[in-house]
């Protein structure tokens, strides 16, 4: 790979922030091998899984796109965002929307590709009102406070649309309690993230928790999403019956968050991407891992 290539995929992988798909794509696999067990053999088949990776980068590629479209003008006036590819110049307003409507076109034949070779109908009826809900959680900032949760809801769907995909029939309250577990996980955190951006939100009429409360409020908030998501796993956990690999990890995860919240404070935000990506990314690893492990090894 010359230095050139190299360089142009650095730069789409920071447009999109490809690194950030491990928040959900786990997420998906817990839901996806929880699923299939409702198949012959008790897992999902290969296909199956191929094509849930196959949805998630590109339904996550459209979103971060049109995330980075729709906020172009606002990221070039923050200091913290302007030396994102889309403000900086890096990649055009065109090179974007090229890849936005290839990132959309990918998932709706991935979508399609469950129909015909899954005979499941339902990834293909919910895909074209997935996109919208991606889009419009972009515009969420500019009326609304509770745009953290949409982005939790939105992004709280991946493990739902996975188990939908795999065995619709097998949907249920386990489904909707990882739902809600991923939901104030992600929400929990992106308030924390959005206390970066407290001056520049109340400077341009942005909605946030931080940028209506205050960021000590905010903060008060950002603990009871988490203490909702420990909550939530451990319902998880008892309604699937997981083994001691999940508990472990759910364990672990409690302490990862205790500890997240412990980083940031009102008059100290210099650990923000400490406790934002770090910590959480290890969170959604040590899930995905821990429990997609207990179902292959435990049953």
């Amino acid at each position: 790979m010359t230095n050139a290539t190299l360089k142009a995929v650095q730069t789409w992988a920071e447009m999109i922030k490809f690194a950030h798909s491990i928040f959900a794509l786990p997420f998906a696999l817990i839901a996806t091998f929880m699923a299939g067990r409702a198949n012959e053999g008790g897992l999902p088949t290969v296909t199956q899984v191929l094509l849930i990776l196959l949805c998630m980068v590109a339904a996550r590629s459209f979103a971060m796109t049109f995330n980075r479209l729709a906020d172009a003008k606002i990221d070039a006036r923050n200091p913290r965002t302007a030396s994102r590819p889309l403000p900086s110049g890096a990649i055009s307003t065109g090179q974007a929307w090229a890849f936005l409507l290839a990132s959309a076109a990918l998932f709706l034949v991935g979508c399609g590709l469950f129909w015909f070779l899954c005979d499941n109908p339902w990834p293909t009826y919910l895909s074209v009102p997935t996109l919208g809900a991606l889009a419009f959680y972009s515009y969420c900032k500019r009326f609304t406070a509770a745009a953290h949760f949409v982005l939790g809801a939105v992004i709280a769907f991946a493990p739902m649309a996975a188990w939908i995909a795999i065995s619709p029939e097998t949907l249920g309250w386990p489904a909707i309690v990882l739902t809600g577990c991923v939901l104030f996980w992600i929400a929990g955190f992106d308030i924390i993230y959005a206390c970066q951006d407290y001056a520049i939100d109340k400077d341009e009429g942005l909605f946030s928790v931080p940028s209506r409360l205050g960021i000590a409020n905010a903060l008060i908030v950002s603990r009871a999403c988490h203490m909702a998501t420990i909550v939530l796993l451990v319902l998880f956990g008892w309604l699937t019956g997981l083994g001691w690999l999940f508990w472990a990890a759910a364990a672990f995860t409690t302490m990862l968050l205790i500890y997240e919240q412990s980083l940031v404070k009102p008059d100290d935000l210099s650990r923000v991407n400490l406790a934002f990506f770090t910590l959480n990314g290890v969170v959604s690893l040590t899930l995905g891992i821990a429990t997609v492990a207990d179902i292959l090894l435990l049953g």
